[in-house]
């Protein structure tokens, strides 16, 4: 049975702000460094990672530096633009309240993940689902039986895999906002199957208080 960590990147600027991201080169915070920092510890403590995956995106890979600082002999890790959050083209940098005035038909509760429209140079919700699912059957297949694999990669990412191994319809868990930041879901996966072990674990936050 293979052990899949997913864990979401750090806190952003644009994080703080409620701007949606999508493929942009944001930054993480200073907060954002110090909470994959202790996630790295955290995990050398808690876990044996064979193998580390990430998204090429700036944000992901910042994340998975300093996790790999705090981390004691985390292997080196497999930039992929799969595992990339969806691209939202030009509403990159747009606050997500802007965005909902521009579509009233959205339900402004809901992620902006969830929204239908695919404006300009953008990833439609069908095509960002097709790529993460095609990313998730080359991980599948290439998994070795016991092996615990770090994915370092975004909300809608987590959310795809969480309807992938749950009951949740894709379109109830793409409407969920994002995991916090840091956070770590964990999954097992067994043959076709796959089972969801815990989700959104912050357990790092005692080491930043």
């Amino acid at each position: 049975m293979t052990t899949l960590l997913l864990a979401r990147h750090g806190e952003t600027h644009w994080n703080r702000e409620g701007r949606v991201q999508g493929w942009a080169p944001t930054e993480l915070t200073d907060r954002g460094h110090e909470q994959a920092r202790a996630l790295g510890a955290w995990l050398t403590d808690e876990y044996d990672v064979d193998r580390v995956l990430a998204s090429d995106l700036r944000r992901t890979r910042e994340t998975t530096a300093r996790i790999r600082e705090a981390g004691d002999g985390l292997p080196e890790p497999a930039f992929d633009r799969a595992w990339r959050e969806r691209g939202f083209g030009v509403y990159q940098g747009f606050l997500a309240t802007e965005l909902f005035e521009r579509h009233p038909d959205h339900d402004p509760s809901a992620s902006v993940s969830a929204l239908d429209a695919a404006p300009e140079d953008a990833e439609g919700p069908d095509a960002f689902c097709a790529r993460v699912e095609a990313a998730w059957a080359d991980l599948r297949a290439a998994a070795d039986p016991d092996e615990t694999v770090l994915l370092v990669t975004h909300g809608g990412v987590v959310k795809w895999a969480l309807s992938a191994v749950t009951e949740r319809s894709r379109a109830a868990a793409m409407t969920a906002h994002s995991p916090p930041n840091c956070s770590v879901t964990e999954i097992r996966l067994d043959g076709d199957g796959g089972e969801l072990v815990a989700e959104g674990v912050t357990a790092w936050r005692r080491r930043t208080d």
